[in-house]
């Protein structure tokens, strides 16, 4: 199977007509709730395809309130909460020079400007001023705010990063 790009997760029921809250990870926010099919990873690890939805925006908090068809009860919402809402890699727009999907940087192997091993990317932490990239060399764990002056060279090729970030 084709890898998968993680593009939001469902939260919450919302209301008592089996509406739920969906977190976008997309920039723009609105190129989550823009796509007409979404593939929704089920808890035994396979992919449905839902089409239909209806999004509006809930107030300022980034989140959005989605009717799914057949989904009419908070009961019904509930079996949706935490599920995440991917689309095929193939199928993600090419990003510009220096930009990347944070998927495409998982597994990469980290370095310091001054050749220093760090660990492999492991998974993105979301914060109001910035993400963050937690690189994980086995019990070690360092927090690396994902700005572009921080991100030195990338290598996909290679799997392979280089940071300006000195972890002592």
């Amino acid at each position: 199977m084709e890898r998968m790009i993680v593009l939001g997760r469902f939260r919450s029921p919302f209301g008592v007509k089996g509406q739920i809250k969906v977190e976008s990870f997309t920039d723009p926010p609105e190129a989550l709730v823009q796509r007409t099919t979404w593939q929704v990873k089920r808890a035994d690890g396979s992919y449905a395809s839902v089409t239909g939805m209806v999004a509006t925006r809930h107030g300022s908090s980034g989140l959005w309130v989605v009717t799914l068809p057949g989904v009419t009860s908070p009961e019904q919402a509930r079996v949706w909460v935490n599920c995440e809402i991917a689309a095929a890699r193939s199928q993600l727009p090419e990003l510009p020079a220096g930009e990347y999907y944070w998927e495409d940087l998982r597994g990469c192997s980290v370095v310091t400007t001054e050749g220093r091993e760090l660990g492999v990317v492991d998974h993105f932490l979301e914060f109001p001023a910035n993400p963050v990239m937690v690189v994980k060399a086995g019990r070690v764990e360092h927090w690396l705010p994902l700005i572009k002056s921080m991100l030195s060279h990338v290598d996909l090729e290679r799997r392979q990063m280089v940071v300006d970030w000195d972890p002592l």
